[in-house]
C-alpha cells in the first residue's frame, strides 16, 4: 500500500513537473499566434505548416535556443525554463517575430 502511494506521489509530481504544451504554426512566413504567454516549465511546439524551411532561434539572454533547419511538416519543442519575455524570429525570414511570455 505505502508502494502504490509513493509511486502515484511520485507520478503526480513528475506530470506537475513537466508543465503544458503549447503550439505555434508557422505559415505564410508567420508565426500564429503573434505572442503566447506561459509558464516556466512549460514548452513551446514549433509547427512548420508551411511549404518552406525555417530556422526558429531566440537569443535571448538567459532563454537562447536554435532549433536549426526545420523542413515542412515538422515540429520541434522548446522548454520556456525561466521566467521572462522571449522574442523568437526565424533565421530564414527576418519579418517572422514571436514573443513569448514566461510567467512563474
Amino acid at each position: 500500500m505505502k508502494a502504490r502511494l509513493a509511486l502515484a506521489t511520485g507520478l503526480l509530481l513528475c506530470s506537475a513537473a513537466s508543465g503544458e504544451e503549447h503550439h505555434i504554426s508557422q505559415k505564410n512566413k508567420t508565426f500564429a499566434p503573434l505572442e503566447l504567454k506561459v509558464r516556466a516549465g512549460d514548452s513551446v511546439v514549433f509547427h512548420n505548416d508551411d511549404d518552406i524551411t525555417h530556422n526558429v532561434f531566440s537569443q535571448t539572454e538567459g532563454a537562447e535556443f536554435n532549433v536549426k533547419l526545420q523542413e515542412p511538416g515538422s515540429a520541434s519543442p522548446v522548454v520556456m525554463e525561466k521566467p521572462g519575455v522571449v522574442d523568437v524570429r526565424c533565421a530564414i525570414h527576418p519579418g517572422m517575430k514571436l514573443r513569448v511570455v514566461v510567467e512563474e
